[in-house]
């Protein structure tokens, strides 16, 4: 074994440490043959492909469209006749008195002011704020029952992408990183894009990979301009003399790091040097959206300045999967901007028209692309409204029921899941906590939840919590 003049074993013990680790791998490589256990430095790759397979996969793929604040499942996709009829009044006595952000629960009771009709052969209810989504009402599998624990935008938003109310804990993305890697090593395993400047609350905690080695983050695209910023070398770099600062870069830190092993986030900076470095040679031709066709543009609504950025990120989302990469996270109204606590029909109704036709147009690529039914699209929020008013024409956050949908990805279109009461505030049917949506988003990609198990500090760790159970109704 070679060793550095500056870096001889100081006993015998160390040397055998050493050689060990070495002999380790190679006996590993002979045993294995296998692209999912190919190795790095003697250690499986993190980003392996499939790593904690159970069942055949439904989906391969997740497109998570997260509008942030909390969209309205009352004016949207759930509706209630009732609210109409006692607008005005106050929540009837039948009803448990609820917790609300603002204190405002027995505030009169606030109408419906959208347009419903029955879409597809499935007869789906959706309102006019949804039009163009309701074209796709029978690959929609829309679940009314959604809970969460999280009552604040803090909470809702860190419950929806970790499990918990409290940060820390790894994200959705990093779980779905963690059990199946990427299908493409040159591309990240999960991507986030926003669709303005305005932070998300707790901002990169969303997407982060908690107690996980950070090499299972999300990495976050840029809003305007290139997705990926420096993607060419800088002038008069060779790739030749980029390899060798790298690979030089990385003796250097992987030597730093010999002897600081829980040090993930340096591990993760020698990995994301590699990957922009690959990353240089085949994303520019991902992100680069100049090569789709007018027709598939204005399909997404580039053509139109309401639609154009959430268009463009769903049109990236597509490309990503379709060169494998695992989790794409979109965020609609980045800042809580669907937080409509007063005059949500014109909070609301600009939010909805940004992102109808873009979704639509989406699904409908995906489709025609054959990439539907390999690929999980989610709608959703942190939680929905409630159905008493505040300030007068708004409407207060409500964990205790929502509504989601699912399209594509194994799951059964044109059907509804799950109920909320009569009024739209509790979940009375197939309740589905956050732990549950979670469990059954991996039951899809062919994960057994109960089995994909990080150890951290003595401790097994599961995305629910020990809490959640696969949803397996909506399974086609």
């Amino acid at each position: 074994m070679s060793c550095h003049h500056y870096d001889h074993p100081h006993s015998r013990r160390e040397f055998l440490r050493r050689a060990g680790c070495g002999f380790g791998a190679v006996a590993l490589a002979a045993l294995m043959r296998d692209n999912v256990l190919a190795t790095e430095e003697g250690a499986p790759k993190p980003t392996a492909p499939s790593k904690f397979p159970d069942h055949v996969a439904r989906a391969k793929n997740v497109i998570f469209l997260f509008m942030e604040g909390g969209p309205s499942h009352l004016d949207t996709f759930d509706r209630k006749p009732l609210l109409n009829e006692l607008a005005g009044q106050g929540l009837p006595a039948s009803f448990k008195a609820p917790i609300t952000a603002m204190g405002e629960s027995k505030s009169p009771l606030l109408a419906c002011k959208r347009t419903w009709k029955q879409h597809g052969q499935s007869g789906l209810w959706i309102s006019d704020w949804f039009n163009r989504v309701a074209e796709h009402a029978d690959d929609l599998a829309i679940v009314h029952s959604c809970a969460s624990d999280g009552i604040n935008h803090a909470g809702g938003v860190c419950s929806m992408n970790t499990g918990s109310v409290f940060g820390g804990r790894p994200s959705l993305g990093a779980w779905v990183s963690y059990g199946l890697g990427s299908e493409n090593q040159n591309l990240p395993g999960f991507v986030v894009i926003k669709d303005s400047e305005g932070t998300v609350v707790n901002g990169v905690r969303n997407w982060g990979s908690g107690f996980m080695p950070a090499v299972y983050q999300g990495v976050e695209f840029n809003v305007e301009g290139a997705p990926i910023k420096h993607l060419e070398n800088p002038k008069g770099v060779t790739n030749a003399r980029q390899r060798e600062k790298l690979d030089l870069l990385a003796e250097f830190n992987r030597e730093y790091g010999a002897t600081r092993t829980d040090n993930t986030e340096l591990e993760a900076r020698i990995r994301g040097y590699e990957l922009a470095y690959r990353m240089q040679a085949e994303a520019p031709a991902v992100v680069d959206l100049s090569k789709e066709t007018e027709a598939t543009k204005q399909l997404y609504g580039m053509d139109h300045e309401e639609t154009a950025v959430f268009g463009r990120n769903c049109l990236l989302a597509r490309r990503l999967v379709e060169n494998g990469v695992r989790f794409v996270q979109l965020y609609s109204g980045a800042g809580s901007k669907w937080d409509s606590h007063k005059n949500i029909e014109p909070l609301h109704s600009k939010l909805c028209r940004s992102v109808d036709q873009p979704i639509a147009g989406l699904l409908s690529d995906l489709k025609m692309r054959g990439l539907l039914d390999e690929t999980l699209v989610i709608w959703g929020g942190e939680f929905g409204r409630t159905p008493m008013s505040e300030q007068g024409d708004g409407r207060d956050h409500n964990p205790t029921g929502f509504t989601m949908w699912m399209a594509g990805g194994g799951v059964k279109g044109g059907q509804i899941f799950g109920a909320t009461d009569d009024l739209g505030l509790y979940a009375v049917e197939d309740r589905l906590h956050v732990h549950d949506i979670h469990a059954t988003i991996l039951n899809l990609l062919g994960i057994d939840h109960t089995k994909l198990i990080y150890s951290h500090k003595g401790r097994p760790e599961r995305i629910d919590q020990n809490e959640g159970h696969a949803y397996k109704k909506i399974v086609s």
